[in-house]
């Protein structure tokens, strides 16, 4: 309650200061805090990597792609990877604070991997840095929620902090403002499935607003879309990866003896010290290392050129999937042609059959979960096609079935200097799949059905390949004289 006039005067020029930040967090973060005094003792500002993210935000917002109301044309996109504790927590509470005490009517929503972490980290730290904040009394801060305490404005001034269900949706949904300003947060986002992030994504579209995405986490997991912040996605996002070595707020001491204990090129320091995402995740098959070592690499043509050339069709399951026709000869894999799911296998069957007489191909493999049409139709054109069941009996023993033999098989190939072409989409396919002993002991590759419940693609690309591996296959006569090469030929070749 403001009581003399004194203190009109005061809070109206706080109120012209704080709006003097609209665009400048940095400024903000300076200004809203007593730095070096009280609890902050010993503290001048933000570290370095925090002083550059709000810099960042200050400069794409006085870059000039503003609309006359002062709205961002588009989305500010910032992806953290970091070790453990160089302030993340402390950085989300500060743009929280900004981002609605600067301009009137934010709106936004708050996530994290699970809501212990989202109450007892997340919350826990804005509740430290709103106690601390020179504007808390212009807001209220409950258990859930941020919002302004005019009654008037509590509906549409506030941040909600949301635990994320991928079967409720709709908060991330419904993530509209136009002309105001959405704030967005992840944290801990390795763990946030894939589903929340494009629900999010096609939310952000309002014209003429502020928007602003921001993602944090430890980079635990090589697979999913705060992976691909900085692998594929990389173009759309402004990263920055920490290794906590570098940080202020980290006892060095233990960050020393974490690397004396596991070592610097173990994958837990990769993750929790270095900030770099694992070379393999814990259940991970084809680490992401080897994956990428393959990608684009090339060979002499006399290292692969006599062996056979086996063509593998994956077939597409749902109507997201694709249809894949790959072919490998030896060490080098080449993708022919994708097409999105076609219920009409003549059109299927055609295409294989035309890359095979193209490429001289040996041997032509098929899925057999919607291959059987495809297999009928090369049959009545005299085409001598194999079926692959990927739940078949494994004919190597310690493999629960068909599908884990050929993929162990592709890593062991992988692993002796395969070459597949320079395409992010099959790495990631590659890489996407986890593996799990059963109660035999046998090795369980994950089924494509358990992939999209985790939110990531079908992995038809990588399918394709490993197809080739199903079954042996010798060169046919005609393309053996050819080359002037024998006919047995070591599939891993």
């Amino acid at each position: 309650m403001l009581t003399t006039e004194e203190d009109v005067k005061a809070e109206r020029a706080l109120i012209e200061d704080i709006a003097s930040y609209e665009k400048d967090p940095y400024g903000w973060v300076l200004y809203a805090f007593k730095w070096g005094k009280e609890e902050l003792i010993g503290y001048k500002g933000p570290d370095r990597w925090q002083s550059e993210v709000l810099q960042y935000i200050r400069d794409q917002l006085q870059a000039g792609k503003l609309n006359a109301q002062g709205a961002i044309n588009y989305v500010i996109q910032i992806a953290v990877a970091s070790g453990n504790g160089p302030g993340k927590s402390a950085l989300v509470a500060w743009i929280i604070l900004w981002g609605l005490s600067t301009f009137e009517d934010t709106r936004g929503t708050v996530t994290a991997n699970t809501e212990t972490q989202l109450k007892t980290k997340t919350w826990a730290e804005l509740s430290k840095w709103y106690r601390l904040c020179i504007i808390k009394h212009w807001f209220e801060l409950t258990a859930t929620a941020i919002y302004a305490k005019d009654p008037e404005h509590e509906r549409t001034w506030r941040i909600d902090q949301v635990p994320w269900s991928e079967h409720k949706t709709e908060a991330f949904a419904g993530l509209h403002n136009k002309g105001k300003r959405i704030l967005v947060i992840f944290d801990e986002a390795s763990a946030i499935p894939d589903t929340i992030w494009e629900v999010t994504e096609g939310a952000l579209t309002d014209t003429g607003t502020q928007i602003l995405w921001l993602v944090f986490g430890n980079p635990t997991r090589n697979t999913g879309r705060f992976k691909e912040c900085f692998a594929k996605l990389r173009h759309r996002w402004k990263q920055w990866q920490l290794d906590i070595r570098k940080s202020i707020l980290v006892n060095q001491q233990k960050v020393k003896e974490w690397i004396e204990d596991l070592g610097i090129d173990s994958d837990w320091v990769r993750v929790h010290v270095l900030g770099l995402f694992p070379k393999a995740g814990d259940l991970q098959f084809i680490p992401t290392d080897l994956a990428e070592s393959a990608k684009g690499k090339q060979i002499e043509a006399h290292k692969y050129v006599f062996a056979p050339k086996i063509i593998g069709v994956d077939m597409a399951w749902t109507g997201g999937d694709e249809v894949l026709i790959g072919i490998r000869q030896g060490l080098v894999y080449r993708r022919l042609q994708k097409f999105a799911k076609n219920d009409d296998d003549t059109v299927i069957a055609a295409a294989v059959a035309k890359w095979e007489d193209q490429e001289k191909a040996d041997g032509v493999i098929i899925d057999l979960g919607y291959g059987t049409g495809v297999y009928s139709i090369g049959k009545s054109m005299n085409r001598q096609w194999l079926l692959c069941s990927f739940g078949s009996k494994s004919s190597t023993p310690g493999f629960a079935n068909k599908r884990a033999e050929i993929w162990a098989k592709t890593k062991k190939w992988l692993e002796e200097g395969g070459c597949i072409p320079d395409d992010q989409r099959l790495v990631d396919d590659l890489t996407g799949p986890e593996a799990y002993p059963n109660l035999k002991g046998e090795i369980v590759l994950e089924s494509k059905k358990q992939m999209k419940d985790r939110g990531l693609a079908s992995p038809s690309n990588a399918d394709a390949l490993a197809l080739t591996f199903a079954f042996p296959v010798v060169k046919k006569k005609s393309n053996e004289e050819n080359f002037g090469q024998k006919k047995e030929y070591d599939p891993l070749s």
